[in-house]
């Protein structure tokens, strides 16, 4: 029987080098131009913090925030319509209200907590964000390598329905797939499986920047000297599509996805807010909005203003880093 250490010694030492070369790309991204454009752009690194503190906030929405908005037995009507903890206001029957530190932003009329209301918000609005933006990746990739590279026809065809497609603000299509989608799902489900129709229908309606951009890199990008070489040793144009064209086209991509985040996230919120989005089960930022500005002019600011402004933040803070990640990706700029 061969010795345990002589066996051991082999897998050590290529966990050793594993290492070591994660290592050395490490430090190669921190001596390289992207991590020093990141570092000297102060407002990069705020929306960077702040899209990171959205994401954790989201991602571990039942343990951060306060309360858990969607348990309904914890929550009481004597709550109900309290101000921000800072502030005060004279109730119409003359009860002056005034905010508690258990409900930092104040409740709503069911007396759910405000914050909470946000946090949990934001996981639906991510989680919306990030189905439909990979949706239209994969569509919108994979359209744009088989335009770009076969050309002809099929280039035309494609081109043409993309043509089409912009020629409707994106907003209408997904409206218009959502309802028809939601149509014919039986009554039932529609509850259940409105935050996928709503994933599917904002991420159709988004694949054409993707496929317009993917198919001119792929123009260029086949004329090459190595996928020329890939065609004379006779690999399959599927094979040349993915291993070859396909990971030199992804940078603009990267750009377009984190732009496109924040238009699906603000997307998602204008369809909940026209009451056509996720069921009121569920607290998006657009339904907060849009139960909130109902009661705007009573005076209860504080249900519309704070996802609002949560919203915009969010959108603003993923799109400030799209710009510098479009800048940082582009060699004329450095």
């Amino acid at each position: 029987m061969a010795d345990s250490k002589t066996i051991e010694k082999p897998i050590v030492e290529e966990h050793m080098g594993l290492f070591a070369r994660i290592g050395d790309s490490f430090r190669r991204f921190l001596d390289g131009d992207i991590f020093y454009s990141f570092i000297h752009s102060p407002i990069t690194v705020i929306a960077f913090v702040v899209t990171v503190i959205c994401f954790v906030l989201a991602a571990f929405a039942p343990w951060l925030a306060p309360h858990n908005t969607n348990d309904i037995a914890t929550l009481l009507l004597d709550n109900a319509e309290l101000p921000p903890f800072w502030s005060s206001y004279t109730a119409s029957w003359g009860e002056e209200l005034h905010g508690r530190t258990e409900f930092l932003l104040g409740t709503d009329p069911d007396g759910r907590d405000v914050l909470s209301g946000i946090i949990f918000g934001m996981q639906v609005s991510l989680i919306v964000g990030f189905g439909s933006v990979i949706l239209a990746m994969a569509i919108g990739i994979t359209l744009g390598l088989i335009s770009g590279y076969i050309g002809g026809k099929t280039d035309s065809v494609i081109m043409r329905i993309a043509d089409i497609q912009l020629s409707f603000p994106a907003i209408l299509v997904a409206l218009l797939l959502f309802g028809g989608i939601k149509s014919v799902l039986p009554p039932a489900e529609r509850q259940d499986l409105a935050i996928w129709v709503l994933i599917l229908a904002i991420g159709v309606s988004n694949w054409v920047q993707f496929a317009r951009t993917v198919r001119g890199s792929t123009m260029v990008e086949k004329s090459k000297e190595y996928v020329q070489a890939a065609r004379v040793i006779g690999l399959h144009p599927i094979l040349i599509m993915i291993r070859h064209v396909l990971p030199n086209v992804m940078g603009p991509v990267l750009v377009i996805a984190t732009i496109n985040l924040a238009l699906a996230i603000i997307t998602e919120a204008t369809l909940s807010f026209l009451g056509v989005g996720v069921p009121p089960t569920e607290p998006s930022l657009g339904t907060l909005i849009r139960v909130g500005q109902q009661y705007l002019f009573s005076g209860f600011w504080w249900m519309t203003i704070f996802p609002a402004l949560a919203l915009v933040v969010l959108a603003l803070s993923v799109n400030l880093l799209g710009d510098w990640l479009r800048d940082a990706l582009n060699p004329k700029l450095r």
